[in-house]
């Protein structure tokens, strides 16, 4: 292995020079794509959006649900080819089309695929040291509340009570699949959120089913299980994702219940996302990446020119 492959930087010709390796990976390509995480995280959403469709009634039409899909998937393509990505991979695009789906709503559906091009194109365009810097569902939702003036909004997820602790407890199982990946950042941000809102019921009086009502939004879910626990845009060190996950819980209590906003959670994370470069330059860690690869190959969603080291 050359020096510029221990730093983590390809040229060209290395990777040409390696044809044997990459046929090893091309033959375990299919355990790996099975093993990665995000097929979890997949099927959970997209068996949430198919039941929600078909029997919750989710304010959201099948067109929109296809039109956000394939924005997101057509989007990462053409990015892809664009920033010279040496392969295509739909995963965390289905995570974010996924995720609009259910959370995004609007009586128009071409803001519905402009949501998902710009909450795809994010991960592009906005980049610190080779790590984008927004979770590309939050940038979406977020871009698009403030770019629309209330023609798209986000549903707050109110599923009853058997969809809500059904998706619970999918989401919980969650945390075993992600073990090696950010479930701290879920854990320390619940943690957090609930005694934020539970203390504050118990400082006022309010009886416990108040707080506890507040709590059951499948929004909430979706956000601590699929949106700030984002591998690729939370802090690299373990303490620093600790300390992030609890600065965007009291933001999203300072918003929710200060300010008498809704979507609470999602500002403060569109809003407190801008600190994580600082965080891992004072906390500094190796990066994750979602699964192992022919080291002569760019990590996922990442240029072929980034010079970011790859992690063992």
């Amino acid at each position: 292995m050359t020096r510029h492959a221990i730093m983590g930087i390809y040229h060209p010709a290395e990777r040409r020079a390696a044809p044997s390796n990459r046929i090893a990976v091309s033959r375990r390509g299919w355990h790996g794509w099975f093993m990665d995480p995000r097929i979890y995280q997949i099927s959970a959403l997209a068996g949430l959006l198919i039941y929600g469709l078909g029997w919750l009634d989710f304010e959201i039409g099948a067109p929109q649900a296809v039109m956000t899909l394939g924005g997101a998937l057509i989007t990462q393509w053409i990015c892809s080819r664009i920033w010279k990505v040496e392969r295509f991979d739909p995963r965390s695009a289905l995570i974010s089309g996924l995720s609009l789906c259910l959370l995004l709503r609007t009586n128009h559906v071409a803001l519905a695929a402009a949501g998902a091009v710009i909450a795809i194109a994010s991960k592009f365009v906005l980049r610190v040291r080779g790590k984008h810097i927004f979770n590309p569902t939050n940038f979406g939702l977020v871009a698009m509340m403030l770019a629309t003036n209330g023609a798209v909004w986000v549903s707050p997820g109110q599923w009853g009570n058997v969809a809500f602790f059904g998706f619970l407890m999918v989401c919980v199982g969650g945390l075993v699949v992600m073990r090696a990946g950010r479930s701290d950042v879920t854990l320390a941000f619940l943690g957090a959120y609930l005694a934020l809102v539970i203390g504050r019921s118990l400082w006022l009086g309010e009886p416990m089913a108040i707080p506890l009502h507040r709590l059951q939004s499948g929004a909430l879910l979706l956000f601590a299980f699929f949106m700030i626990s984002d591998p690729r845009t939370t802090p690299d060190s373990r303490l620093g994702r600790i300390l992030f996950a609890a600065v965007v819980a009291y933001g999203a209590w300072l918003v929710q219940f200060r300010h008498f906003r809704t979507n609470g959670p999602l500002w403060s994370l569109a809003l407190l996302a801008l600190a994580v470069p600082l965080i891992d330059w004072l906390l500094p860690s190796s990066r994750y990446r979602w699964a192992p690869r022919d080291p002569a190959r760019p990590a996922d969603d990442s240029p072929i020119s980034n010079p970011q080291p790859a992690l063992p």
